[in-house]
């Protein structure tokens, strides 16, 4: 399992990176105020009734009565987020997911705290199951299938039919080549919440409760489309090279690591951290609208009522800002709220420890409004900028998992 030919690991350092202290502050959260999601799960699961026909999956007509809600607010009007239509629904459901940070530096006590699997290539779906019906949902909140499963509740069948309060949900990736949903988390089982469970925990519900039933099986009338449980790893050099390398059934799409320790939060996390390289990824770089890799570096941020533009995170990072001029001129066209498009020029982004603090960005125009997570992380932009200019190597993972067998200390910043 080799890294870049050339290129050599990179030297083994002790530092505190901007997304170790996130990560550190994540945890520490966790034990100081236990979030009981129950009533949420449950109000998730059972608030919904399954369409009768494809064309009433989304209501297009109440798009513009979609707003963006608050970090204060994301939890504000649960009860009435199910039965939301159109756009407000799908605004609901495209906060349900927990999403992945891009490792920018490798974890310390990574061989000690944290899981790893492989990737699925496919969507992201949310995955509900109740009242005799299984929907999932993109990550842009938008349904993709409405149909019958084994999952408990999923169907109306006389095996699977259950109580209202009986419900599963599942975080999953849908690969269209086997038409297979790989479950990567549980949320939820036969309405019992694991969402202030700890990962480790969650990882082996997934593994056995899935089992128990008819969801791993080939599909039937009944039973649409097959699960499948990704498997999860422990941290340790064998594992890395059966997750990056080893046979799976379906295209991988980079590597997951998961602190053991993470409950399931909605929203970007510095407990789960996605990595690739264009081994084990066919989607290393970020494409333009031809499926092309551009010269330069392209960056989606969102414009704020001052001209400056953000990334998605909260609190948000000022990348740059757009001349008072400029704005005045386009009025009718740049609004604040607005997806940009970026390129990143040759003086490419200053970053002190750990954090961009400005930019050489050039506009290109405007993003796409229905771009699945609005703009992009500010770990996104930095994961994208090193992978170009100084990757964070598979080499550099082996290097810090075997030095946690000397002192468990393995922080390797970008």
């Amino acid at each position: 399992m080799a890294g870049q030919a050339g290129v050599p690991p990179r030297v083994h350092k002790r530092s505190i990176s901007d997304q170790q202290r996130r990560r550190e502050i994540a945890l520490e959260r966790q034990k100081q105020s236990r979030r009981d999601l129950q009533q949420h799960a449950r109000q998730l699961a059972s608030g919904f009734s399954p369409p009768s026909s494809p064309s009433q999956w989304d209501d297009a007509a109440h798009d513009d009565d979609c707003s963006h809600s608050s970090p204060g607010s994301k939890r504000k009007g649960i009860l009435e987020g199910t039965k939301l239509k159109g756009g407000k629904a799908r605004e609901f459901y495209s906060q349900q997911l927990m999403l992945p940070e891009w490792m920018v530096d490798i974890p310390i006590n990574l061989k000690k705290d944290w899981c790893i699997m492989a990737r699925p290539a496919g969507q992201r779906c949310l995955v509900i199951a109740a009242n005799g019906s299984t929907i999932s949902r993109q990550r842009n909140g938008r349904i993709l299938h409405c149909f019958p499963s084994a999952l408990p509740n999923g169907a109306r069948t006389r095996d699977v039919a259950a109580a209202s309060h009986v419900y599963c949900i599942l975080d999953c990736i849908f690969h269209a080549p086997d038409k297979t949903y790989y479950v990567v988390d549980m949320m939820c089982w036969r309405g019992y919440s694991l969402y202030d469970c700890s990962a480790e925990f969650r990882f082996f519900w997934m593994t056995t409760k899935l089992a128990e039933t008819g969801a791993l099986n080939p599909p039937t009338a009944h039973h649409r489309y097959r699960f499948s449980v990704v498997p999860v790893f422990e941290c340790n050099a064998a594992s890395l090279e059966a997750v990056y390398t080893g046979s799976v059934a379906f295209v991988r799409d980079g590597l997951l690591f998961v602190n053991r320790h993470a409950h399931y939060q909605m929203g970007l996390t510095p407990l789960v951290l996605l990595w690739k390289d264009a081994e084990c990824s066919l989607y290393l770089f970020d494409t333009d609208s031809q499926g092309n890799v551009p010269a330069h570096q392209q960056v989606v941020l969102e414009l704020c009522s001052d001209g400056t533009v953000v990334t998605s995170d909260q609190p948000p990072t000022v990348l740059g800002s757009l001349p008072s001029d400029f704005l005045q001129q386009n009025a009718q066209y740049l609004k604040p709220g607005d997806l940009l498009r970026f390129a990143i020029g040759d003086q490419g982004i200053s970053i002190v420890d750990g954090k961009p603090v400005v930019a050489d960005i050039h506009f290109q125009g405007l993003a796409s409004k229905n771009r699945a997570g609005g703009a992009d992380s500010c770990t996104k932009i930095l994961f994208q900028y090193a992978a170009r200019h100084s990757p964070l190597t598979i080499t550099d993972l082996l290097v810090a998992i075997e030095a946690s067998d000397d002192d468990g200390d393995t922080s390797m910043a970008c």
